[in-house]
């Protein structure tokens, strides 16, 4: 039972069938051949706009390259206390953007909200040259806390952005769990919502190693190539790519994956909600969930060979309430997990833990 990651999943079909079949014959190296083209032409359908493409294998390198287009050394990127680009990305986005700090918003939320944001940009220190310079904010869609963000709440986070002339990246890691939890158009999510740079990223959704550096505002893409070569991500056989991307676009595919992520997350949650074993932390809408459970029964999981993770105990809100023997985890459902796996977890933690179902719930 797997529910570590979906960064742990393999590639879906078609999207290896494509991968395979791109490597059978030669191309243009450096992603001038026609499959990169093909996944950029697909990109610009799909978001209905024109927009420059670069991909690279890894969401660190999206993640931070994308960031280096808009700040200088001495600036300052706003983002979540729990977002990865400033949890778990190590020193990469210091060393990619040349400096820059990251500056995360002092709120124990589970997302940015519009009062946050607007608090801390009034209270950010603003003695130049002294001070980090707030430039970017980054915004994680779904976020590490499993939130996603309304339409709504992008164009309004993004609007203040704008007025106090900072730039906005999204983190699209899992950027299909949301556009697959809202029913919105990938657009709507993003450029037109202010978005000016998204990281989509494809890996945990069904592919290898795919992530796309997107750019709706296409003068930050000025002399990108050199970004990528300087930082040792232009690569040669760029075609695993394109052939990735063009099969994981195709028919909304990458969509369809999302959706049964996020369909099996729902079952669990719901069958969590009736277990007396295991109790929910807070709400999630997309393919993550997060549960408290008994320190034992989390090591006897672990032991029962299930995959999952303890959690940063500080991404729990104040008012919730955790036992010094109880253990924050997260529990991950991707585009592979059967509703059999859900049960089969379920159906695990009530047995190691002795527990039965809620006797009002059915």
């Amino acid at each position: 039972m797997n529910f570590g990651s979906d960064n742990q999943a393999g590639a879906s079909e078609p999207v290896l069938t494509a991968l395979t079949d791109a490597y059978r014959g030669t191309a243009s190296a450096y992603g001038t051949d026609h499959y990169v083209q093909a996944a950029t032409a697909k990109l610009k359908e799909g978001f209905e706009t024109d927009l420059q493409a670069f991909f690279v294998v890894s969401g660190t390198a999206s993640n931070t390259l994308a960031l280096s287009t808009m700040v200088e050394p001495w600036d300052g990127i706003i983002c979540h206390h729990q977002a990865h680009v400033y949890l778990d990305e190590s020193s990469a986005p210091a060393l990619l953007t040349g400096g820059a700090g990251m500056l995360p918003v002092p709120s124990k939320g589970l997302r940015i909200d519009a009062q946050g944001l607007t608090t801390m940009l009034e209270r950010i220190p603003n003695d130049p040259p002294h001070n980090l310079r707030p430039r970017a904010l980054s915004i994680t869609q779904a976020n590490e806390c499993g939130q996603v963000y309304s339409v709504a709440e992008v164009a309004g986070l993004s609007n203040i952005a704008k007025d106090a002339q900072l730039r906005v990246h999204m983190d699209g890691a899992r950027f299909a769990n949301a556009v697959a939890a809202l029913g919105c158009s990938p657009a709507e999510l993003t450029w037109k919502a202010g978005v000016d740079v998204l990281s989509l990223g494809a890996t945990k959704n069904g592919a290898v190693a795919a992530e796309a550096i997107v750019f709706f505002d296409q003068t930050l893409a000025t002399d990108f190539e050199y970004r990528l070569k300087r930082s040792g991500h232009l690569t040669s056989k760029a075609r695993m790519y394109g052939a990735q991307f063009s099969a994981w676009l195709e028919n909304d595919h990458w969509l369809d994956l999302a959706r049964s992520a996020n369909a099996r997350a729902t079952e669990l949650r719901s069958g969590i909600s009736r277990s007396g074993g295991i109790r929910l932390a807070f709400d999630t809408q997309s393919n993550e969930t997060f549960a408290i459970i008994n320190k034992t029964l989390y090591r006897d999981l672990l032991a029962e060979g299930v995959s999952l993770f303890d959690w940063y105990a500080d991404a729990l809100p104040p008012q919730v309430p955790i036992k010094d023997s109880e253990q924050l985890v997260r529990l991950v459902t991707s585009w592979a997990t059967s509703s059999d796996e859900v049960i089969d977890l379920l159906n695990t933690c009530e047995r190691l833990s002795g527990s039965t179902p809620k006797a009002n719930e059915t």
